[in-house]
């Protein structure tokens, strides 16, 4: 039996982790704690793709091997594009780019608290996406990038979020092509026009020519 690849995930999303494997079969893909490896490197850059190198090169510099990173976000048209780069962050109006503290609220706190801000705008616009930057590093000197989007709608209230598939704020992030959240189409659906998904199937594309 032909042992797979190994691709490095610079993250520590197991959500993240099981994506990509179903999307990059092929390959084995591992996260750092599949190794014991400690990994939180600061990101502090000002766009998705800045933060995508910073995490590729942290990892790089431990497995010294090929690494996919990326750095993704919900951004809502009608607050000016945020929370953006600060989504896993996010904690309300007052703290959009997150608690000075460092601490974070729950997702359910999140979503809650994202509905309620638009709301309080009175602007009719609910659009939104999904962005992700995805960096294939090879060595810090070669990489690639892959930057991909996914729009949809935000709910208009927080009783309206359903679904129990996917994670972060796909509850409440509508689809009007399907009738459903983004939580509510299954895992094969949702990579086929997600953003991650086609970030990585750009990637995917990338590694067979490169690697052949």
């Amino acid at each position: 039996m032909e042992t797979k690849k190994r691709l490095y995930l610079a993250s520590g999303n197991k959500h993240k982790q099981a994506e990509m494997q179903q999307i990059l079969p092929d390959y084995e893909i591992k996260i750092p704690s599949d190794d014991g490896i400690d990994f939180n490197p600061i990101e502090n850059g000002s766009s998705f793709y800045e933060n995508a190198l910073i995490k590729a090169q942290a990892l790089w510099n431990l497995v010294h091997e090929i690494v996919i990173a990326d750095d993704s976000g919900l951004c809502v048209d009608a607050l000016g594009g945020m929370p953006g780069i600060f989504t896993s962050r996010y904690a309300g109006p007052a703290f959009m780019r997150g608690k000075p503290d460092g601490s974070k609220i729950t997702q359910a706190e999140q979503n809650k608290l994202l509905i309620k801000q638009l709301n309080s705008t009175g602007s009719k616009n609910r659009n939104c996406h999904y962005t992700c930057a995805m960096v294939l590093l090879f060595n810090p000197d070669r990489f690639f990038v892959a930057q991909e989007t996914f729009e949809g709608t935000l709910i208009d209230s927080i009783e309206k979020q359903t679904g129990t598939g996917g994670f972060g704020y796909d509850p409440i992030v509508f689809l009007p092509q399907y009738g459903k959240t983004v939580a509510e189409i299954s895992a094969e659906e949702k990579n086929k026009i997600s953003h991650r998904g086609k970030a990585v199937r750009a990637i995917a594309k990338m590694l067979e020519s490169l690697t052949a």
